[in-house]
This record gives structure tokens, sequence and C-alpha cells, in this order.
């Protein structure tokens, strides 16, 4: 039996119960919400449905482009006609399959199921999905044009955004920079307006069939300002290849703006949620259940993430102690006498050189791949300073680890 299907229950109304006994037990739409659902665990069998979507996707896209092959032999196109019929059942059945399981996707819609299915329809992935299909399916009705259809068909690459979330990201960047966005490309209009106007005024003496008019003039300033420069416009009189040099600066100085915004935007971005991983994966560690979101989040700012692959020398003995380490994940050795000690999750190390203010004491591999949080001494001295109940805890294990015999842990 898979697990409780979320949002839903006996107040989706008679229609939702009645839709259930005709497809099944609430049973099945859990096991593939668990196939579908954005946010489920990796199981192999959603890995596999993965998988199959993401080879229907590369079919689709190669079908579309194969099917604009002006010499296609006739077993190419009878290829491409299969190939488009069996993708088409494929995105159909996971559209379907998409707007049943709505409901269940959606903790907030309980009590009303057809609200998330509609909810669904009209969102960003819904639209790419149904896009996937409806060129196919109006085909039966009143074909497009077998080029506009294979054109269209190519819209599928955004069903990657549902599996890569690096175009998520771009479409969060661009969300959160438009306002910048938008006062570059301003600008940028307005410089190709001016350019274009006093290149019509240099050259519509000298070139009156290539420069007539403003408009005409236009597609010199875009390629210009682009540094494109397809020469099919060009200026002859010294003052327009004076200022036409002069726009060429100007254009790369115009596209290094938009750059720029969005560069910074992606490294905003990008450390903004390598905070929130951070600041989860502090809430995690024993030494800091106490402190609040306020404090976790303080603590999660001075720690720098880390990952080390399995055999890699962490700490070695006799160097300087300039951090402690917490591990997250993974399993270290640390080489102590007469046996060494093994560390895992939740724990900690490196801390005797900083509390006593020596070498390090001991060396430290890791024996499998290990995601650590670094902790540097500067920012460490600072933070004890700050919470003596975290500066007593460490100095207590410190003391522990230096006299075994006391009953601590080494």
């Amino acid at each position: 039996m898979g697990k409780a299907p979320r949002g839903s229950g006996a107040s989706g109304g008679a229609d939702e119960r009645g839709a259930l006994d005709f497809l099944g037990s609430r049973g099945w739409r859990s096991h593939v919400v668990g196939l579908l659902a954005e946010g489920e665990p990796a199981t192999l069998a959603r890995i596999a449905a993965t998988t199959v979507l993401l080879l229907t996707i590369a079919v689709a896209v190669a079908a579309g482009m194969l099917g604009t092959l002006p010499d296609a032999t006739p077993a190419i196109r009878r290829l491409v006609e299969a190939l488009v019929a069996a993708t088409l059942v494929a995105f159909t059945a996971e559209y379907a399959l998409r707007h049943w399981i709505a409901p269940d996707s959606d903790p907030t819609a309980v009590g009303h199921p057809w609200a998330a299915r509609a909810a669904y329809a009209v969102s960003f992935l819904g639209v790419i999905d149904l896009l996937a299909i409806l060129p196919r399916l109006l085909h039966f009705v009143q074909p497009l044009g077998n080029a506009l259809e294979h054109v269209i068909g190519l819209l599928v690459l955004l069903k990657l955004a549902r599996y890569a979330p690096g175009l998520s990201l771009v479409a969060t960047v661009i969300r959160n920079e438009l306002r910048s966005l938008a006062a570059a490309l301003v600008v940028m209009l307005v410089l190709l307006f001016l350019a274009s106007g006093v290149m019509y005024l240099l050259e519509r003496t000298a070139q009156p069939h290539v420069f007539s008019s403003i408009p005409r003039a236009l597609w010199w300033g875009i390629v210009t300002i682009a540094t494109v420069g397809y020469g099919d416009m060009l200026p002859v009189t010294p003052l327009g290849r004076l200022f036409g040099g002069v726009v060429m600066l100007l254009g790369i100085a115009m596209f290094a703006v938009p750059a720029g915004i969005l560069a910074t935007g992606f490294a905003a971005e990008i450390r903004k949620r390598d905070f929130v991983v951070t600041w989860q994966a502090v809430a995690r560690v024993p030494l800091f259940a106490g402190l609040d979101a306020s404090q976790i989040a303080q603590v999660a700012r001075l720690l720098k993430p880390q990952w080390v692959p399995a055999r890699y020398l962490i700490v070695h003995r006799g160097d300087a102690a300039d951090a402690m380490y917490f591990i997250l994940a993974g399993e270290v050795e640390v080489e102590l006498t007469p046996q060494p000690v093994r560390l895992r999750a939740g724990q900690y190390f490196g801390e005797i050189g900083l509390v006593k203010d020596i070498t390090r004491t001991a060396t430290v591999i890791a024996v499998t791949e290990c995601q650590l949080l670094a902790l540097d001494i500067g920012d460490f001295r600072r933070l004890m300073q700050q919470y003596p109940e975290l500066d007593a805890s460490i100095r207590a294990v410190a003391e522990s680890r230096l006299h075994p015999g006391a009953g601590g842990t080494p």
C-alpha cells in the first residue's frame, strides 16, 4: 500500500470519490504521485520514470528535426511519423496523469481538487506540457503544416525545466533583475535610434539607396551595436566611419551592462540558496540545537561548506590550527594512539588546536566522501565570545579528548 495521498480526503466531494472509485483506490494515485510529483524521494521506480520521460523528450526533439529534412527518404519519414505518434501518446498520458495527481501534489488543495487541477493547467509547466501535445492533436483537426508543427514541437525542450534546476535559476534571476534589465534595454534602444538617425544624416547624400531613411538605417544600428557587422550596410564618408567606430565601442559597453546585471544576479541567487542549505545543515548539528532561528542564521554565515573525497587528508598532525570542522555527512578517522577513532555526521573535530592555541594534535582522514562545515579561527573566537555556552561545551569536549582516561572520547 502506498503512502497516504496529500490533499485528498472525504471533503473532496462526491465527484472526487466517484473518480477514485472508477480509477481504483487512492493507493494507485499515491504511487503515481511518487513517480511524477516534484519533491518526492528518489526511488528506483521514480528514477526509471524520469529516465523514460527524458528519453521521450530527446526522441521528440530528434523527430522534430528529422521531419524538416527536405531530402528525407520514405523510410525516414515513416520513422518520424512513428516517433511522433509514440511521443504524442507518452506526453498525453503524462499530461493526464499530472492532472489526476494535482490535488495530491498541492497540500493546500484539500477539498478543492479541481482548483488544484486548474492551477496546474495554467502554470508554466502545465502550459508547456499542453503545448507538447496540442500541435500534434490539432493535426487531426486542422493541419498547421509540417514545418510549423515540427518547430512548435521543439517546445518540449522547455519540459526540461522540471528536471534541470539551472533553468529555474535563470527564470528567478531574470525575475529578480527585471527592473535593471528593463532600464538597460531602454538605454540600448535610445542609443540605437539616435545612432541610426545620425548615421542617416551622415550617409544619405553619399549612399542615397543604402541609407535612404531612418528605418533602413536601423538595421545598420542593430548590427553595429551588436558588433556583428554583416557588411551589407557600411559608411563610406570619413565622418560616417568615425561615428560608426564610436557606436561599436558604445555597443560593447551597452551589452556589458545586462551581462553584468545577470552575473551579479546569478551570484546573489546562488549565495542565497547556499545560505539556505547551510542554515538547514547547521540546524541539524547537535551542538547548535539550543540556538533559535536568528542565531542559527548568524552561525551559518560564518561556516564554509566543503566536500572532500574519500581518503582525503583533512588535518595533519603538527600543522597550524586554522579551523575546526563539523561533519554533515560521511565519516572521518582520527589517527590516535593506541587506536584510531571514527567520527560521523553531527560530530566535529579540530577544536583542540583552536581552544588550546596549539598545533594539530592528530591527523584526520576522510573515510568516505564527506560534507563538512569549516569554521575559521577568527570566526571561531568571535563566536565563542558571543555564545559562552557553546564555548563551554566545545572546551569540555576538547578536554575529554585530550584526557580520554577521564571518561571522554579521545
